[in-house]
């Protein structure tokens, strides 16, 4: 849609454009609304009209996050390990941004609508890990009166800056549109270039999860670092022996633990993407025997001998 057609539908229902808008960005899909937040604003003729419209965006978010809230409370790490399967970028694992929120908190979901990628993978972990509803609603509202506001309240300060770069950009369409193409081509190469960094970073032997269950029956059984996120840990079965650690507590972990131990890491992402960042953080280190599981926590319970009943009843 061009910028012309924008404006006239805003200037048309400028509420329903920005609801609809904000609804599907904070859903998950790649509609940018802070463009359409910057132009509503300018377009405002009265401080109430930009205050239905700050409305309209603040409910659209809440909406969206509450959505996410209880799919997480109700399908738990699930949710977060699909969201981790459709980054572009495996290395980014949903895992540590639930690290990063366990850390940080409540706070962590008024500021959640600035961080891309953060603002949607938030609200599942804090479903998951069973935060208060009211809590959450309150928190989810103040981050998206914030998030909207300072775009709605930058077009309305800036009507003459924003009404200028349109008819600018209206002018300058081709231009614009190919300055555009260079934008999302320069981010899209640069993500696969992330993604070609980690397949090189994943040049390491990996260890399967029958050698695995083979060497910890053995005299000098390996030790396990358990990099999953706490959501996860906390709904499976515990791996007997394994210490639970993340990337940024990957040192403490291994402090006093000697060089030439042989260590197995693992997490529940796609491609095994923090357990092979641990094994070449501690590669770097020294220590001289890190392999991570070849498919993960996923690999392991497949792994596990059948109860005795179970055998016996099939």
């Amino acid at each position: 849609m061009e910028l012309a057609q924008i404006t006239r539908a805003l200037q048309q229902d400028a509420v329903t454009v920005v609801f609809i808008n904000v609804l599907l960005q904070q859903i998950g899909l790649p509609v940018p609304a802070m463009p359409t937040l910057l132009l509503a604003g300018s377009l405002a003729a009265t401080p109430s009209g930009l205050g239905r419209v700050l409305a309209a965006a603040l409910v659209a978010s809440v909406i969206a996050d509450w959505l996410w809230f209880w799919s997480g409370r109700l399908f738990g790490y699930r949710v977060l390990a699909g969201l981790c399967k459709l980054s572009i970028n495996p290395s980014s694992c949903v895992s540590q941004t639930e690290a990063r929120f366990v850390r940080w908190g409540l706070p962590s979901l008024v500021v959640a609508k600035f961080i891309p990628g953060f603002s949607t993978v938030a609200p599942p972990i804090a479903g998951a890990l069973r935060m208060s509803q009211p809590k959450f609603l309150l928190a989810s509202a103040a981050g998206a009166a914030l998030w909207a506001g300072v775009a709605l309240g930058a077009g309305w300060f800036m009507q003459e800056t924003v009404k200028a770069t349109i008819a600018l950009l209206d002018e300058h369409s081709g231009t614009a549109m190919v300055l555009a193409l260079v934008l999302v081509g320069g981010w899209l190469g640069w993500k696969l270039w992330q993604k070609f960094r980690f397949r090189q970073l994943s040049a390491i032997p990996h260890i399967t999860a029958n050698e695995l269950l083979s060497a910890l029956a053995a005299d000098h059984a390996p030790r396990v670092l358990d990099l999953r996120g706490a959501v996860m840990v906390a709904e499976t079965p515990p791996i007997p022996g394994a210490t639970h650690t993340t990337l940024e507590r990957l040192p403490m972990a291994v402090a006093v633990w000697p060089k030439d131990s042989p260590i197995v890491t693992l997490c529940a992402c796609p491609q095994d993407a923090s357990a092979i960042h641990a094994a070449r953080q501690l590669l770097d280190a020294g220590y001289l025997s890190v392999r991570p599981l070849k498919g993960g926590y996923a690999a392991w319970v497949a792994a596990q001998p059948e109860p005795a009943a179970g055998r016996a009843a099939a």
